[in-house]
């Protein structure tokens, strides 16, 4: 293998960055004096004891030179220019789809038709002449990167490439025009919204009995939702929470052209009359209050949103109405005659329960938890996966892109959803939308994620200073749906003020039957080790029946191990951090050995990846550099990894920093590298070279190590 050159440490780089490849080779290092280098000095310093014959200087840190692009005055890219590297100037999506209409970006010859890509004829748009995108096929070729190596994701399954001649391996193609098949790809993935249900989610005609019956019965007032405000202000429409939040998400549902089979009625108008008589319109930016509800004679509190339902009778009375039901989007109309059709929800402790003990769990990670990673892990020896933390405001708003995060390969046998909300009404809506339209083993209730957006609107972490809405959440929750609900938190919100252990009890009598503690605090972030021995305090307080699962820091079967042993009570361990650093965890686990994987191993594993991706979010230039995207996330994780054969002491701990070192080839020493510029370079042995002017930033700037996936 040729030598591969390093380039210099940056955390954001271009393809142009690092040493010239002619360069000669690196030499080795001066070796230490051993004193200065003992194992245990190291690790006391939260340093990785490399042996010393691997160790190499680290390379210089200097700062790259800033570039303005677009020419002198006329709108030119800001850069900003700092110790690490060069960082664009970050636009929101609102910004760029105006400069694309201003420029008329959409008539390009890169923007092709896709009803013209799938069937490789200028006539093959519906819309004709009224397209507003381009219909010229030789134009888009003229300018279309060249083929990538390799074959069609979509061939090798023998099946109609959906992206015609905008596939990057449109050469392996078998017929490129296909004039008698289907064009439609029979996807294996699930949970896919449906232009019907968004549509009616759009315009908020989505009716949701069940979780409004649920929420009358617990005296929390609330009615029909708004889907603009939903949540009431949880997360509002602001751009820049949306963009924050929702950059990443690459899928987008297809609005070029439609079908008129896809478009179906909406519910007669009659049944949305039946409904709007029993629950009236409220304004949901207006925050829950504490009211007080008679019950059997009794004064209870609840929270409730300021509107009311009406006079008591009419809280009495059966919402005759009608009720959306079908999997996968498939709508049809069905009317509740009695009340007892409210009333046939089960008992949280009569529902169906996932059996957690002792299987391996995959944690809902934000950007890096994404499907293709998903399967990796399933190949790898995971049992339990679960999708990417999911706003119910979003959700409740039909955004495609929070939608795709609940997207399920036919490969998880038991997946769940994770979803996170302020308010008791947007939770038990969002948990009656999941309920009906996906298939899903269990519905997971974020209250653990510390990220300051989330917090600040009173979702996630937050929501541990509040135990009343907790009981509100979990309660309208788990009377809605029909699936085991779980719920992931954290010790505490400060570091010192643990509480979750004397609400733990209480959690189970609510409805949720199974609990995750994250054994840290959100004050304390990433920062400091998981307190395992709050983790086994909280399982023995738990009731019996409440399935209580560890995380935090397992990096290796030894640590997995432990835990199980220390605490026989606990049901299993959910790994997050250190399935992204090295996702083989699961089969060390499972076969009870460290694995000192090869670099050519770890390649394969990266190759299966960005197949994975391409088949997820597109063979065509935009899915290619999506899925490059990902991948470079991904890597930004990996690199941490050091391997089993080059250590002093094993097994790796999760809180070690590696030092600068050499790898037992040129490829494991790339991998090694904390540079955005080599991780580029990785990409592009599998897809090819990056487009011009790229750049790439981690979004949690993983090298850090205390920085945030989700809690």
């Amino acid at each position: 293998m040729d030598i591969i050159p390093l380039a210099e440490s940056n955390e954001t780089a271009s393809p142009d960055d690092g040493f010239d490849p002619l360069e000669k080779p690196y030499q080795s290092p001066p070796k230490l004096p051993v004193e200065l280098r003992t194992p245990e000095d190291l690790i006391a310093k939260a340093i990785a004891p490399v042996k010393i014959d691997y160790l190499r200087p680290p390379p210089s840190r200097t700062a790259l030179t800033a570039k303005v692009e677009g020419g002198a005055d006329n709108d030119a890219t800001e850069w900003k220019t700092t110790t690490s590297g060069v960082i664009k100037e970050k636009k929101s999506k609102r910004q760029l789809k105006r400069e694309r209409k201003q420029v008329g970006a959409e008539e390009s010859p890169s923007f092709l038709s896709q009803s013209v890509a799938k069937s490789g004829k200028a006539d093959g748009c519906r819309f004709g002449e009224n397209c507003r995108f381009n219909h010229d096929i030789a134009a888009f070729l003229a300018q279309k990167p060249a083929d990538l190596e390799g074959v069609c994701p979509f061939v090798t399954f023998e099946e109609l490439c959906p992206y015609g001649i905008t596939c990057r391996f449109f050469n392996t193609h078998k017929e490129h025009t296909p004039e008698s098949c289907d064009i439609s790809k029979k996807s294996s993935e699930i949970n896919v919204l449906k232009k019907d249900l968004q549509k009616l989610l759009w315009k908020n005609k989505f009716s949701f009995p069940m979780a409004d019956y649920q929420l009358k019965v617990l005296g929390l007032k609330g009615g029909k939702s708004t889907n603009s405000k939903a949540g009431n202000g949880q997360l509002d429409n602001n751009p820049e929470n949306s963009d924050v939040l929702n950059d990443l998400h690459a899928d987008e549902v297809d609005d070029t052209c439609i079908s008129a089979d896809e478009i179906r009625r909406s519910p007669c108008e009659a049944a949305e009359k039946e409904l709007s008589s029993v629950v009236s319109g409220f304004d949901e930016s207006r925050p829950l209050k504490k009211v007080k509800s008679l019950v059997d004679g009794h004064v209870k509190d609840n929270w409730s949103s300021e509107a009311t339902y009406g006079t008591s009778e009419q809280r009495n009375d059966l919402p005759e109405t009608n009720l959306l039901d079908g999997r996968d989007g498939a709508s049809s109309i069905r009317l509740c005659s009695s009340i007892s059709d409210l009333n046939l929800k089960p008992h949280a402790r009569e529902k169906k329960l996932i059996d957690f003990s002792r299987k391996l769990y995959l944690a809902p990670l934000t950007t890096v938890g994404n499907l293709p990673f998903r399967r990796i892990c399933k190949t790898l020896g995971a049992d339990i996966t679960c999708g990417e933390m999911a706003l119910c405001t979003n959700l409740l708003q039909g955004q495609a892109s929070e939608w795709a995060l609940l997207r399920r390969h036919s490969s998880e046998d038991i997946f769940g959803v994770q979803i996170c909300g302020a308010y008791p009404d947007s939770v038990a809506r969002t948990v009656e939308l999941i309920d009906q339209h996906c298939e899903v083993d269990f519905i997971d209730i974020n209250m653990g994620c510390p990220i300051d957006i989330i917090v600040n609107k009173g979702a996630g972490s937050s929501l541990l200073t509040k135990p009343m809405r907790m009981k509100s959440i979990i309660q309208a929750a788990s009377g809605t749906t029909v699936v085991p609900l779980t719920i992931k938190v954290r010790t505490g919100f400060f570091e010192g003020r643990n509480r979750i252990d004397s609400l733990i009890s209480n959690i189970y009598d609510w409805g949720a039957g199974a609990i995750t503690v994250h054994g840290r605090s959100r004050q304390q972030r990433y920062s400091k080790l998981s307190d395992w021995n709050y983790i086994y305090q909280c399982t023995n307080k738990a009731p019996a029946d409440l399935q209580v699962l560890g995380n935090g820091d397992i990096f290796s079967y030894c640590d997995y191990n432990k835990h199980m042993s220390d605490c026989p009570e606990l049901s299993t361990c959910m790994i997050a951090r250190g399935a992204l650093i090295k996702p083989w965890i699961f089969t060390e686990i499972k076969e009870q050995r460290h694995w000192d994987i090869s670099s050519s191993e770890r390649l394969n594993i990266i190759r299966d990846f960005v197949n994975f991706g391409l088949e997820h979010w597109g063979s065509d230039t935009k899915g290619v550099e999506t899925t490059r995207h990902f991948l470079l996330e991904w890597l930004s994780y990996t690199h941490r990894y050091i391997p089993v054969g080059i250590l002093d002491v094993i097994p790796q701990r999760l809180n070690w920093r590696p030092p600068s070192y050499f790898g037992r080839d040129d490829l494991e020493t790339l991998m090694a590298s904390d540079s955005a510029a080599d991780w580029i370079r990785i990409s592009e042995m599998l897809l090819g070279k990056v487009p011009e002017s790229f750049t790439f930033a981690p979004k949690h700037k993983s090298n850090a190590y205390d920085t945030a996936e989700n809690g």
